[in-house]
């Protein structure tokens, strides 16, 4: 029997260590970090955004359990890349902002 196709990885549009902006969900608007990647879910963590609390118990002796923070991954049609020069998210970056044509509503 032929084995089920497996879904293509989507491209990767952004890499570790990129500024990126929230459009969409309850961080929308926040700017932050990516720290990894998942290109079969097509998900990304985004540093100390998008944050839910992991109730854990102990798993050793002498381990404490309790309520810990963690990111929890935002899907990467949520965010756009973050531009410094026009101080908001913006799909193509560009090297020199002046003669871009995607920065004509830049600030100064």
């Amino acid at each position: 029997m032929p084995r089920a196709a497996q879904p293509a990885l989507r491209k990767a549009k952004f890499k570790k260590g990129d500024q990126v902006q929230v459009i969409a969900g309850k961080a929308k608007g926040q700017t932050g970090e990516v720290l990894r990647m998942d290109l079969k879910r097509g998900t990304l963590l985004i540093k100390e955004l998008n944050m839910v609390m992991r109730h854990t118990k102990p798993r050793r002796q002498g381990q404490s359990g309790g309520i810990i923070p963690m990111e929890s991954p935002i899907h990467i049609s949520n965010v756009l890349q973050f531009c410094e020069s026009c101080d908001r998210g913006v799909r193509k970056l560009c090297d020199k902002p002046a003669e871009c044509r995607y920065y004509k509503n830049r600030k100064k």
